[in-house]
């Protein structure tokens, strides 16, 4: 087993690997950005995938232990992803499937398995302002899907690993009937109604004065701002955090997105809208968390 060492976090999102190998006193040693495999419902080429980036990192230093977040519906206890509707996955032992590799790669050392939102609003939560460590505050990555964690006094809430899939509620009402939230509000969703080849593409021909971008984008600002207001209506949230790939574009998508919560939230306190302090890093930084605080539970040491 590993003693105190670096740890590596790794965060399995819907269309890429990204990876941070840090020192027990916080150094930053490497980080790694790779593809998630397509057509892998048994995570099998995942958990390849994750071997290999974990070899590598061992050849910076000596690790003490990884920790590996996933999106969907994630049971931590159990270590397996219940549902990934991007990723095609349904009940797939990811942390069995991963250790095994890592074992084959001669590499034994604790592994921690967590959800990559909630991991994301830890790192969150704990890097910014103490005021975010008491009461609900909720983080939103806009990424390839869309989720959210509800943070309470600090704590991240679970349910069972079925909190904060707001992406997966299917809209009722007007043009976007029968459509999931996450169809429509989310990077990949922007990127696909838009023809654009990424969510990047989208927003600068929405900068552009592209008029059927622009009307996408409005749709997206309009769903997840519906999303948000539900959510701050019935935990309280005083803060929410906006996180993804989406939030790269800044105040185009938040100045919008914080009038349009305004709008919904008539008699009912307003949250303040912020971006993610750590981008679209936040689920490795998180993922390396997880595994700190395993080593530090394995050692019986505070790193």
């Amino acid at each position: 087993m590993g003693g105190a060492g670096a740890v590596l976090g790794v965060d399995v999102g819907g269309t890429g690997i990204k990876t941070r190998l840090t020192t027990a006193d916080g150094l930053v040693l490497d980080e790694t950005r790779v593809p998630t495999p397509r057509d892998d419902p048994g995570a099998e080429r995942l958990a390849a995938v994750v071997a290999e980036l974990a070899a590598q990192a061992t050849r910076r230093a000596p690790l003490g232990a990884i920790g590996v977040v996933a999106p969907g519906v994630v049971d931590e206890t159990r270590g397996t992803v219940d549902l990934s509707v991007n990723l095609g996955w349904r009940d797939v032992p990811v942390r069995d499937l991963v250790r095994a590799e890592l074992l084959r790669h001669g590499i034994d050392v604790p592994l921690a398995f967590g959800h990559d939102v909630r991991a994301g609003a830890l790192a969150e939560v704990r890097a910014g302002d103490p005021a975010l460590s008491r009461g609900s505050v909720s983080f939103v990555p806009v990424g390839t899907g869309l989720a959210s964690a509800l943070v309470v006094d600090g704590v991240v809430v679970s349910g069972g690993g079925w909190a904060g899939e707001i992406g997966q509620v299917r809209i009722q009402t007007g043009p976007h009937a029968g459509h999931r939230v996450e169809e429509i509000a989310s990077a990949g969703g922007v990127a696909r109604r838009s023809g654009a080849p990424s969510a990047h593409a989208a927003m600068l021909l929405v900068r552009q004065g592209d008029p059927a971008a622009r009307a996408v984008w409005d749709d997206c600002v309009a769903v997840l701002a519906d999303a948000l207001a539900w959510t701050t209506a019935v935990a309280g949230v005083h803060t929410i955090i906006v996180g993804g790939g989406l939030a790269e574009s800044g105040p185009l998508l938040l100045d919008p997105l914080r009038d349009a919560v305004t709008e919904r939230l008539q008699g009912v306190r307003v949250p303040v809208v912020v971006p993610a302090r750590h981008g679209d890093a936040a689920g490795a930084i998180g993922a390396g968390i997880l595994a700190r605080a395993l080593l530090e539970t394995e050692t019986g040491v505070l790193l």
